[in-house]
């Protein structure tokens, strides 16, 4: 099975891509986590997006607040698919490292979560991956029918309860 990457230009970071690298895990999906800046360490983010597909990668998750320019650097050196994930690491609350990923030039795209959507950004990265693994696609499957029936066992007993009694049994 391809891995997947996961790199943040900062160990602030981390506890935001955590999240990624947790869905990772439940799909028991191989993976390996980076610290490396495009600012600070220009030279070993390159080396390692250029040989990342040579060393089994399918798709690199990159998390960056501020101007966030690490999805983007990635994206360039690499024909792999890089999900970038806006951090809130700046008064802007994330809107500009949202901004910066989003507009990429034409050519060079970066597909983008939500701000601190990291959760998201692991399960597609399992989508991407499900595409060459017949097994994880269906994983992926019983995942997602997992959801719907929480989701209308919710709706049921809503309905069985109303709205007062419910609220007072979320508490």
């Amino acid at each position: 099975m391809l891995k997947a990457a996961i790199v943040m230009g900062s160990d602030s970071d981390l506890g935001v891509l955590s999240a990624a690298a947790k869905v990772l895990e439940q799909f028991k999906v191989p993976f390996e986590i980076k610290i490396l800046s495009a600012h600070r360490t220009t030279e070993a983010a390159l080396a390692f997006v250029s040989a990342a597909e040579k060393n089994g990668f399918g798709v690199i998750i990159a998390g960056a607040g501020g101007a966030a320019h690490l999805p983007g650097v990635l994206a360039a050196a690499t024909p792999l698919p890089v999900i970038g994930v806006p951090v809130d690491a700046t008064p802007m609350n994330g809107l500009d490292a949202l901004l910066s990923m989003v507009q990429m030039p034409a050519g060079i795209p970066v597909a983008t979560v939500a701000v601190n959507g990291a959760k998201n950004a692991g399960l597609l990265a399992v989508q991407i991956l499900s595409l060459a693994e017949a097994g994880l696609r269906d994983e992926f499957k019983r995942y997602r029918e997992t959801m719907k029936q929480e989701v209308l066992a919710k709706n049921a007993r809503l309905e069985k309860t109303g709205y007062r009694k419910y609220l007072e049994e979320m508490k």
